[in-house]
């Protein structure tokens, strides 16, 4: 059974992520917020100190703890536990900036795991404080494709090395100035998922370019971009796990499977990240409310019970994605347990910053902190599938040993 009580490394990353995100990111995150971007030059700091806090950045498992397996000694795989207790914390300082640190982002998952060992080399190593700052950047969304994956309409039509990519992504995390982006096309539409392929498409690509940069109501200072693909030639040795990944699998989605295993791995990081927003609204206005009202006023007694009811409700929605993410440690599927935890995390970073605001009435408005995290929350409710697609795969889950499709 898992165990609640982090480890003294868990705790150490817990303590180290947390001090960066009172320190450095939180006297930045209202001014990132006003600008709509993180200064150059505060990022150009973070990379150069070599301080590695991207989420991917908690995929190895160098750490691990031990346990004992027969007469061997093994190391037992907590990668994705750091990630969420890591993400937390950044979520907490401010969850924009914690989207723009540099590093592969979320094209990392899918090039660690279905990547061939030249691909991961040529793709992850430039991240490093001996490099400038880079990026890289997962592209999957359409105009018409968002929430249905399967319809995605971007081609990639074979040719001679490689293959021509057309098509539009929108809503990219960092797409403008990523090094890379990990890009989903179909090869047949009437294969359906059947068709799709992931291709690693490098920044100055010709044929590649971004068109547009989204202004936003919350994390106004993570770029989002808008991508065109124009008979982009992009090189088989791009195509992610290569040409034998897609080799006598039938009708096996290959890469539709990519971009749900990448998913599984990623929304209980987005729901951790929602969490540390929740958690930074309830801390702010609980300390405010013990320092500004009496103790046994009216409003007190009101402010306790929503701030209990808020308490409660941030910390099952850690316990879900506690349960998520080592799932996906151990090696047991963790499609339903990502998909609850990120559709719960989501509505509650919500309805907690809302309640807060309540309490706060004019004090928590006006530019003040608050304020912030409650624009910033709304996007958990959309991004990594709506909390509708989270319902319907949960849903799937529910009804599958009857042997019902939903």
């Amino acid at each position: 059974m898992i165990s609640y009580k982090l480890s003294p490394h868990q705790q150490q990353v817990k303590d180290v992520v947390h001090w960066f995100a009172e320190n450095e990111m939180r006297p930045l995150s209202m001014e990132a917020d006003r600008l709509g971007k993180v200064p150059d030059d505060w990022l150009n700091k973070i990379n150069q100190l070599g301080i590695q806090l991207n989420t991917s950045s908690f995929g190895d498992d160098k750490n691990g703890r031990e346990k004992e397996s027969g007469k061997k000694v093994k190391r037992e795989r907590q990668a994705n536990r750091l990630a969420v207790i890591a993400t937390e914390e950044l979520g907490w300082g401010d969850p924009a900036i914690a989207l723009t640190l540099p590093g592969p982002g979320l094209g990392g998952p899918p090039v660690q795991s279905s990547g061939t060992p030249e691909q991961k080399q040529r793709f992850l190593s430039i991240f490093s404080k001996d490099e400038p700052p880079r990026w890289g950047a997962y592209a999957l969304t359409e105009p018409e494709a968002g929430s249905d994956v399967s319809g995605i309409r971007t081609t990639a039509q074979k040719t001679a090395g490689g293959y021509i990519l057309n098509g539009q992504k929108i809503f990219i995390t960092n797409g403008a100035r990523a090094s890379w982006v990990v890009v989903f096309a179909t090869i047949d539409r009437s294969l359906g998922r059947a068709g799709h392929r992931a291709f690693v498409v490098e920044k100055g690509t010709p044929g590649f370019s971004c068109t547009r940069l989204a202004k936003k109501m919350g994390i106004r200072a993570s770029e989002t971009a808008e991508l065109l693909l124009e008979d982009c030639f992009v090189p088989e040795d791009n195509l992610l796990g290569g040409e034998s990944y897609y080799e006598n699998r039938g009708s096996s989605p290959s890469g539709f499977r990519v971009a749900m295993k990448t998913f599984d791995n990623t929304r209980p990081i987005v729901a951790a990240m929602a969490i540390g927003i929740a958690r930074a609204a309830f801390e702010y206005t609980r300390d405010l409310v013990q320092k500004e009202y009496p103790k046994h006023g009216r409003f007190y007694h009101l402010a306790s019970e929503k701030l209990a009811c808020a308490e409660l409700e941030i910390e099952a929605a850690r316990l879900l994605t506690w349960e998520a993410a080592w799932k996906a440690d151990i090696g047991q599927p963790n499609a339903q347990e990502a998909a609850m935890c990120k559709a719960y995390s989501g509505k509650i970073a919500l309805e907690v910053c809302a309640g807060c605001l309540e309490l706060l009435g004019p004090a928590g408005l006006d530019g003040q902190i608050v304020e912030k995290l409650y624009r910033d929350a709304k996007i958990f409710d959309i991004f990594e599938g709506t909390n509708q697609v989270q319902h319907l795969i949960t849903a799937r889950h529910l009804y599958e040993p009857y042997g019902v499709r939903v």
